[in-house]
């Protein structure tokens, strides 16, 4: 296995618009080990949330994330496929109260959870969701007590609610973090991708957001006679913003180009900031996690060379900052990371990417 991954320099880009600050962020790190004889291939990159993630609690968003990273990496290495091998890692983040999902999960203006969710086949392109799933978490309820009092006082009156709240979730460092995601690659190239969230702290009951939505929340899709790299994309942020624009869908197109980083780049700064759907919102939060893979050989010109799997990873967020975790079947531990926008840039007017490439080797027999 070949790895290059890491951050290595920043560079402010100027953008088509006055507004927008896109952060470039070149990646680069040198090689490691070969593929162990007889190991697996395959690579899961997950998400937290895009949204803010205090200094406080950067040491639980990772940790999550990494188990997510190594549940999913388990599957993997016992030979399951892409889609048992993204459950698994969306089950870990769902069951964390540090997450905006499943245990952790945001309560509605009726003191109830209310959860989407969706997986994305990208073999088949078989899609499945649910959407405003109701249950109950203890971890939930305590985690919102606090904005469910201010909700009680103030319902009557909404201009109030909305500064309190917005005051309440700084205040307790839970309320800004949103959906959370996982992309993976198997042993057979094939991908998949999964999106499950809480939805907006103190939304109306019955409310619905990208998480459960086709195109919005994921997308997979594996290499075909279009396309000639296989992509995968988890979403996450304001839902209103990522529905509007059909964020998933938008990126796994992009992603054909022979530049993913650009490519990358120019979705969320055109199609997503400069997005005309969103012309009237004075900012637009949002981030999202990709991964694109294809089978080429590490020297073309000899013909016996084994094919080797090369996955691109990268994520982008508009957002403060965004939690990520991600790992190979042969790699000893997960690797986390919480990408902050730089000092000076404005969430919802700025865009910061970041990621790596991987080279997975064929096993030998």
């Amino acid at each position: 296995m070949i790895m290059e991954k890491g951050i290595s320099s920043v560079e402010v880009l100027p953008s088509k618009s006055s507004q927008v600050t896109a952060v470039k962020v070149v990646v680069k790190e040198p090689e490691t080990k070969q593929t162990q004889r007889g190991k697996r291939v395959g690579f899961v990159l997950v998400h937290a949330g895009a949204g803010y993630h205090s200094e406080s609690k950067a040491k639980e968003y990772k940790h999550v994330c990494k188990r997510a990273c190594q549940k999913a990496i388990e599957k993997l290495q016992a030979g399951a496929l892409a889609t048992d091998a993204v459950t698994a890692a969306l089950i870990e983040l769902e069951d964390s109260p540090f997450t905006n999902a499943g245990m952790g999960s945001n309560l509605n203006l009726l003191g109830e959870i209310e959860c989407d969710a969706s997986i994305m086949d990208g073999k088949s392109l078989n899609f499945g969701a649910v959407g405003a799933l109701s249950g109950f978490s203890l971890a939930a309820f305590k985690r919102n007590k606090r904005k469910l009092e201010l909700a009680e006082k103030v319902e009557t009156d909404l201009i109030q609610l909305k500064k309190r709240r917005q005051s309440n979730e700084k205040e307790n460092d839970s309320g800004t973090l949103d959906t959370v995601g996982a992309v993976v690659v198997d042993q057979e190239g094939n991908v998949a991708a999964a999106v499950s969230s809480g939805g907006l702290a103190l939304k109306h009951p019955g409310r619905v957001g990208q998480a459960a939505l086709y195109g919005c929340g994921c997308w997979a899709e594996n290499t075909g006679a279009r396309t000639p790299y296989s992509t995968a994309v988890s979403t996450s942020g304001c839902g209103e913003h990522l529905v509007r624009t059909i964020l998933a869908r938008e990126c796994s197109c992009a992603l054909q180009t022979e530049d993913a980083h650009q490519a990358l780049l120019e979705t969320m700064q055109n199609k997503f900031i400069g997005s005309p759907f969103l012309a009237n919102e004075d900012g637009v939060l949002g981030g999202v996690i990709v991964l694109r893979s294809c089978r080429c050989s590490a020297e073309p010109e000899l013909s016996q060379e084994k094919p080797t799997l090369l996955v691109e990873f990268l994520w982008s967020h508009t957002t403060e900052s965004m939690c990520v975790g991600y790992m190979s079947a042969q790699d000893g531990k997960a690797k986390t990371h919480i990408s902050r926008l730089p000092p000076g840039a404005v969430a919802g007017q700025s865009v910061a990417i970041e990621g790596g490439v991987c080279r997975l080797e064929s096993p030998e027999s």
